[in-house]
């Protein structure tokens, strides 16, 4: 019993070592470099010196249709309890005394701040603006100026604009309560960034994506990742075999795929169909149905 119970741990572990591997080799650099150009990332920025050697480093970009003023109050306004992020309102809007939704439209009482001044990251977190230089950057930063938060404005022709994101931030190693927060932002800061970055977008061109659209994609993300939990349970917790080891492994590349690859997520949930489809079926039912012998099948 102990020796199954010691194949089936090395079993799961080999498994996640084998997902993260894909995640570090292909997913990891695509979300960090989402929509940047080779010149974007390569060139410096305000705000690196506040983390020189970041162990977290994400350029991301997305072009918009209008000038840098058209952008600007956006910008400034983000924040809890403020404007919102226009991302996804039902996890980052959760208790804002302004509601669930973010805004679309310019909100003037949030137009004033200065350098030092509280940004409201969530009910129970919060930066500050290290920098603010209207229609051109902004910088947030921790509350002991520790990493970069930078949005940034670059005008392109008349009336298109670049909006990068830099995000450069290391992890709380010595910090158990605030590394546990760094590994959930390690794997879901892109899924946030790439909705703000959307969002602005959508509303400095009027094109608001509808709140349920975005709750839809949070059930996927939210499933997929339950799923590949789940195929891991069932390593350990059933006899180990190919079929449901090698079913672990297409649950997490099926996660990786839904919540990284460039395609549609209607691709992942379709995936994640197959696996829920395989999971249910009984292993002995599935041989036969493999082997065309359904006559002989037992339930």
């Amino acid at each position: 019993m102990l020796v199954s119970l010691c194949k089936r741990i090395m079993a799961t572990l080999l498994l996640i070592a084998l997902v993260m591997a894909v995640y570090l080799l292909w997913a990891r650099p695509y979300q960090l470099n989402w929509g940047a150009t080779d010149q974007e990332l390569a060139q410096a920025m305000p705000g690196d010196h506040l983390e020189p050697h970041p162990e977290f480093f994400a350029t991301r970009a997305i072009t918009i249709s209008g000038t840098p003023e058209d952008i600007w109050p956006w910008l400034l306004q983000m924040g809890y309890g403020r404007a919102g992020y226009y991302g996804y309102d039902i996890l980052e809007n959760v208790g804002s005394p302004h509601g669930i939704r973010s805004a679309d439209r310019i909100l003037p009482e949030f137009q004033q701040f200065k350098v030092g001044d509280e940004v409201p990251i969530s009910s129970i977190a919060s930066m500050a603006f290290y920098a603010i230089e209207p229609n051109r950057y902004l910088i947030w930063t921790g509350t002991n100026q520790k990493g970069s938060f930078l949005w940034a404005l670059y005008p392109e022709g008349e009336n298109q604009t670049r909006l990068i994101s830099r995000i450069r931030w290391s992890f709380h190693w010595s910090q158990p309560r605030l590394l546990a927060l760094d590994l959930f932002t390690e794997f879901t800061d892109y899924l946030a960034v790439r909705e703000i970055l959307q969002g602005v977008k959508g509303r400095v061109e009027n094109r608001i994506e509808p709140m349920s659209k975005k709750n839809t994609e949070v059930i996927v993300y939210v499933v997929t990742a339950l799923i590949f939990i789940l195929t891991l349970l069932r390593i350990l917790i059933r006899p180990l075999t190919w079929n449901t080891w090698l079913t672990g492994l297409a649950g997490g590349l099926i996660w990786l795929i839904t919540w990284y690859a460039p395609g549609s997520i209607w691709l992942g949930v379709g995936l994640e169909l197959v696996i829920l489809g395989r999971m249910c079926i009984p292993t002995r039912l599935f041989e036969k149905i493999k082997t065309g012998k359904f006559g002989e099948a037992r339930v």
